[in-house]
């Protein structure tokens, strides 16, 4: 994989693979690095595989993107599963392990399409065995059949109630949903409702979880405003407050989530300018309309991009692939802004609904921001919440300097689970805005690397 490339995809997601389909439709030399085994993303795990059974237990919209991986998959874009990606860098070298021998790519335009992961959830608890985030689980339901045993569902947000409704639908007892979504985002949203209507079918989708979960007999608790998970080496139970009284409900298997979020590990650390999303509470990538970062020769993509979902990451993906072609000479300005045109609208339509759903199920601050000081926030370094406080009393300015104060950050995730959180700690403590706090800068390699692996490349290289 040495030659040099016009252009490298990371990911074959939604964003990724209809970036890819699209260069390679134009004659672009394309290759696409894909950290799974199989294209899909997550959104669309394993659907070459679950065809037959996909749509009865994971939804019609699951097998949509069928037809997207065989229009992938027909292109002449090639396709290298099992790759992991550890550096990118604004010269357009490209680091990468496949099958344990690392090696360094060149590419002309690089289109990261790394997608989302999801939003740190640190409560009491939260790392006991048993314990895991609702997309994880739903990782387990599409690559492999299997479902958690009766587990309670705990957090906010369209994945929480789409993940038990899958559970619902594959016949797996659920012991309960504790929903954590605060009362005031309803009323906060509501002006945000009457865009919302041409996306009545999304709406009514999302009603139809709720009304078919809460018809199955699962006990929902809507209104929770604090979670702690308890247990003598494992899980046992959650408890939960509501109105001002806490409850407990037994459970071994705890699954939360409180939202996604992009995941901007390689283009933060290949340089790219982020910018922090308020209303997302998380940072975005600085893009163009084509986008293109902050480096002419990096764009960012679907979900890695802002939150948006799989049909506006499969827009925004070709999108970024036309801005990447016309960089490369390929097509004309005229040709790029007639072809972008469909595809701009159904990104319009699509980012339509997000002000709504941001607003909605924005999380309680409390749980981004833990205030109990034993809770731990980075788990790679099991760092608390009281030791990231200590150190901003002791003149911690930021999450660069908390490494040395701490190690926060500095585990194999590289900050990647806790760094959110991190942040946000530190800015209340400090009382400060979070731009003026930062994020973790972050370096190659971004991945675990071996040593042997970083030796054994080529002098050249």
């Amino acid at each position: 994989m040495n030659e040099q490339h016009d252009i490298v995809v990371i990911g074959a997601g939604p964003a990724g693979m209809a970036a890819a389909t699209l260069a390679s439709r134009h004659g672009a030399s394309v290759l696409v690095l894909d950290e799974q085994p199989r294209p899909g993303g997550q959104i669309y795990r394993a659907v070459e595989r679950r065809r037959e059974d996909g749509a009865a237990i994971l939804g019609a919209e699951y097998l949509d993107g069928a037809g997207l991986v065989d229009r992938f998959r027909a292109s002449t874009a090639r396709y290298v599963p099992g790759a992991t990606v550890w550096q990118v860098d604004a010269s357009g070298e490209i680091g990468v392990t496949v099958e344990d021998r690392a090696q360094l790519l060149r590419a002309d335009q690089i289109i990261l399409a790394s997608g989302a992961q999801e939003r740190p959830f640190p409560v009491p608890g939260w790392t006991l065995p048993g314990v895991m985030n609702a997309g994880a689980a739903q990782i387990l339901l599409k690559t492999s059949g299997i479902a958690m045993p009766a587990p309670v569902f705990v957090g906010t947000g369209p994945l929480l109630y789409l993940v038990a409704h899958q559970y619902l639908r594959a016949g797996v007892k659920v012991a309960g949903l504790l929903d954590t979504t605060p009362r005031g985002n309803y009323t906060r949203a509501l002006p945000h409702l009457p865009g919302t209507m041409r996306h009545a079918t999304s709406l009514w989708k999302g009603w139809r979880w709720q009304r078919e979960i809460r018809a199955s007999g699962i006990p929902v608790m809507s209104g929770v405003e604090d979670i702690r998970i308890v247990g003598a080496g494992a899980a046992e139970a959650v408890e939960y407050c509501k109105s001002g009284r806490w409850s407990r409900v037994p459970a071994e298997t705890v699954l939360l989530h409180q939202g996604v979020v992009p995941n901007v590990n390689l283009a933060m650390a290949a340089g790219c300018r982020h910018d922090w999303h308020p209303e997302q509470a998380c940072w975005h990538a600085r893009v163009d309309d084509w986008g293109t970062s902050s480096h002419p020769n990096i764009a960012v993509a679907g979900d890695g991009a802002g939150i948006a979902g799989a049909v506006a990451a499969e827009a925004g993906g070709q999108i970024a692939a036309l801005g990447a072609l016309h960089r490369l000479g390929r097509i004309t300005t005229e040709q790029r802004d007639n072809l972008a045109a469909p595809m701009r609208r159904a990104l319009d339509h699509q980012v339509g609904l997000r002000r709504f759903l941001d607003t909605l199920y924005r999380p309680a601050d409390r749980f981004r921001i833990p205030p109990g000081d034993d809770t731990i926030v980075c788990r790679c370094e099991e760092v608390s919440a009281a030791q990231i406080r200590e150190a901003v009393a002791l003149g911690c300015r930021g999450p660069n300097q908390l490494k040395s104060f701490t190690r926060a950050g500095m585990g194999p995730c590289q900050g990647r689970f806790c760094g959110l959180t991190v942040t946000e700690v530190i800015a209340a403590e400090r009382g400060c805005a979070i731009t003026d706090v930062g994020a973790a800068r972050l370096r190659a390699p971004v991945k675990p690397l071996e040593l042997g692996q970083l030796a054994a490349l080529d002098e050249a290289e």
